[in-house]
């Protein structure tokens, strides 16, 4: 330890003692001179220990700093959610060029809103366990807006002699981005199991059905009836086939801009020579000014002409159905069907929009996963509620044509 400090005060405390006795002629070796000598003594020590522990702990912490700037994984300490330290990883991984972008900038100018609560009580934990927390997946917003996922883990710390926390972790979008596309593909690999043995299931049944029947035919034993249900059957396969190529080989869809009141107009149209044999009325309401909405037209009419087709199907004494269009809330359309079905049992709602799982006696069930299949191409959202012996009211949303030309930008950038 240095004692320049000591040396200073006893140096100064015998000159002032040597110039008193030469100009007051008092005695050298006082009690005052020993006094002062010691207290300047004291004093002395105890100002080289606070500089010395002041220089172990600048050079601790340059120390720290250093070790900090040579981990591989990104490190941000903030005080009060304000940044105060980031090291040369966390700086390259934002997309700065300087510690000085960042420091003394909020932590939320960096985190998704999204995540914003999740976080403060993140950090309140930190403070509240005094030990190191397990990690957690947020996103995180780079310098120049992009957004990505930042696995980390904080624990509280003295940083500058104040209370700190510090945050190291890393870039996880690529394993998240990958562990997602694996996800999918384990995903459509059990529904294509599960559609395959559905398929087989629907298809051996007809089959069954025009084999016992050519038998029959082998035996000279015709009848016009046998023929009408060999066609009737055949009709069966071709049209599960059909439903299956539609979800298996979508159309490449062209979107344009479209009046949904025109669309629906159109699809009533179609649907209304059905309903009036079947003793269904349906009622048509739209609410003022509707904005446009960007599509595939063919896809939406084979939406509402499905939805139509199952709602009055599920009238057998006739009814009526309600569609209602109007604005939801901003970039946001509804359109609702609403009939006075049978409705559907809470143990088939679940199952809704899976294939082969469906309320008919013929059906296949890939009407319906075709419709979400198709909404959900257009961003939007398809919602059943349902009463049993009440009626089923189907939800489309869709976003406007504002919202999705806000959404291919955005996209775009």
């Amino acid at each position: 330890m240095n004692k320049s400090g000591q040396i200073i005060l006893v140096l100064i405390s015998i000159i002032f003692t040597a110039y008193q006795k030469f100009t007051n002629y008092e005695d050298f070796f006082t009690v005052d001179f020993f006094l002062f000598t010691l207290i300047a003594w004291l004093v002395g020590w105890q100002y080289d220990k606070a500089r010395y522990y002041e220089k172990q702990a600048r050079s601790s912490e340059e120390s720290y700093k250093h070790l900090i700037d040579s981990l591989p994984e990104s490190v941000i300490i903030h005080q009060d959610y304000r940044i105060v330290y980031v090291n040369k990883a966390a700086i390259s991984m934002i997309g700065a060029i300087r510690m000085e972008e960042l420091v003394d900038k909020s932590i939320f100018d960096f985190i998704d809103p999204e995540y914003e609560e999740r976080i403060q009580e993140r950090i309140k934990q930190v403070k509240k366990e005094k030990r190191p927390l397990t990690s957690i997946e947020h996103r995180i917003k780079r310098i120049d807006g992009s957004m990505f996922f930042f696995e980390v883990a904080s624990m509280d710390i003295v940083f500058g002699e104040k209370k700190a926390v510090l945050s190291i972790g890393k870039d996880v979008t690529f394993r998240k981005v990958k562990t997602e596309q694996l996800l999918q593909k384990s995903e459509k690999l059990a529904m294509l199991g599960q559609m395959a043995a559905g398929i087989a299931h629907e298809i051996r049944n007809p089959l069954t059905s025009i084999q016992g029947f050519i038998h029959l035919l082998k035996s000279h034993d015709l009848k016009e009836e046998y023929f009408d249900i060999v066609f009737s059957e055949i009709e069966r396969i071709n049209s599960i086939v059909s439903e299956f190529l539609v979800l298996a080989k979508p159309s490449v869809a062209t979107f344009v801009e479209q009046d949904l009141r025109v669309l629906i107009k159109d699809v009533v149209t179609l649907i209304n020579t059905q309903s009036i044999l079947s003793n269904v009325q349906i009622f048509v309401e739209f609410e003022g000014d509707l904005p446009m909405v960007s599509c595939e037209k063919n896809q939406l009419k084979q939406v509402f002409l499905n939805l139509l087709k199952n709602s009055i199907e599920a009238m057998p004494n006739g009814g009526k159905i309600d569609v209602k269009v109007k604005d939801k809330v901003e970039g946001k359309i509804s359109i609702q069907i609403i009939d006075q079905g049978i409705g559907i049992p809470k143990e088939r709602m679940a199952t809704l929009g899976e294939p082969f799982y469906t309320t008919k006696e013929k059906g296949t069930g890939l009407g319906l996963m075709t419709c979400f299949k198709i909404i959900e191409g257009h961003n939007g959202k398809l919602t059943v509620h349902s009463k049993l012996n009440e009626g089923t009211t189907i939800e489309i949303i869709l976003p406007t044509m504002t919202q999705s030309l806000l959404k291919m930008e955005l996209s775009h950038n």
